[in-house]
């Protein structure tokens, strides 16, 4: 059995998740999601566009396995009371009781106390567990891991999800090496395929064929300091290219020297859609 087919505990959290999870916004149908769990992907995402089968997926699911899902709702909220009744209605839409993450979106910024206070309601009304944070300011992150060890943070964040892929690779030198390691929070790492650039031919080296998926999850994974990667596939072929990840295993040197080459190409050439802090040439 491979590496990646083994599950692994998530950060300090008692909870143990696949290598991959599912994000919910492009409509991946609801027989995909329970089949992708029959297959050991137990993380889902119900994220940036809540659809309705992806939720009734989760309910269908939870019915007989709550225990073992792991189940995280995203906010864009601006304003920290609107969180409330956002995560009120995902709970009321899926049947839970509660969701194991609550995951503050696309955040550039140390988010106010008043967030962490929303938190801090929320869990001790049982309706979340564990608090993240996503972000495309990479510098934060540090700055997060540093308070978080002086004990400076009322709250702490349990996981944290930023972008990380063949042509984006600066969390290799600016975060990574910074992840404290006790309290240890998980990673999640998303846009692994670089909105699909990395899989175009036409923004390929000369002579270089495309990535596949399979290879862009397989780099990410193969990265010892990233716990989960969210995949966003639409369909059952894109779910079953991202699950063969985990059955491919480990990337061989050969390999990576190619995609990081190949990776290199795109960074330098193509223009991210959103450039993340910390990023030098683009």
């Amino acid at each position: 059995m491979s590496d990646f087919l083994e599950r692994q505990p998530l950060g300090h959290s008692d909870l143990v998740s696949s290598r991959l999870g599912i994000g919910s916004s492009f409509g991946l149908p609801q027989k995909v999601v329970e089949h992708a769990f029959e297959r050991g992907v137990n993380y889902l995402y119900w994220g940036s566009i809540r659809r309705p089968g992806f939720g009734q997926a989760i309910r269908h699911l939870a019915k007989r396995h709550r225990d073992e899902l792991i189940l995280t709702v995203q906010s864009y909220a601006r304003l920290p009371r609107l969180i409330v009744p956002s995560v009120e209605l995902a709970l009321r839409r899926t049947g839970l009781d509660h969701f194991d993450y609550l995951l503050l979106g696309a955040r550039n910024e140390v988010p106010s106390d008043d967030y962490l206070e929303v938190f801090e309601q929320l869990r001790d009304r049982g309706k979340v567990r564990f608090l993240s944070l996503s972000t495309h300011n990479r510098p934060l992150l540090k700055k997060l891991f540093a308070t978080e060890q002086q004990g400076q943070n009322a709250v702490a964040y349990d996981m944290f999800m930023l972008r990380y892929n063949a042509a984006h690779r600066g969390a290799e030198k600016d975060v990574f090496p910074f992840v404290p390691n006790r309290p240890r929070p998980a990673i999640l790492a998303y846009t692994a395929t670089r909105w699909g650039h990395l899989l175009d031919a036409q923004k390929m080296p000369p002579g270089e064929t495309p990535l596949s998926a399979r290879d862009c999850y397989r780099f990410a994974l193969s990265n010892p300091n990233v716990d989960v990667v969210l995949c966003g596939p639409a369909n059952a072929e894109q779910m079953d290219e991202a699950i063969s990840a985990l059955e491919a295993g480990p990337l061989e040197q050969e390999e990576r020297t190619r995609i990081e080459r190949i990776g290199a190409y795109v960074y330098e050439k193509h223009q991210p859609s959103f450039p993340d802090g910390g990023d030098t040439t683009t």
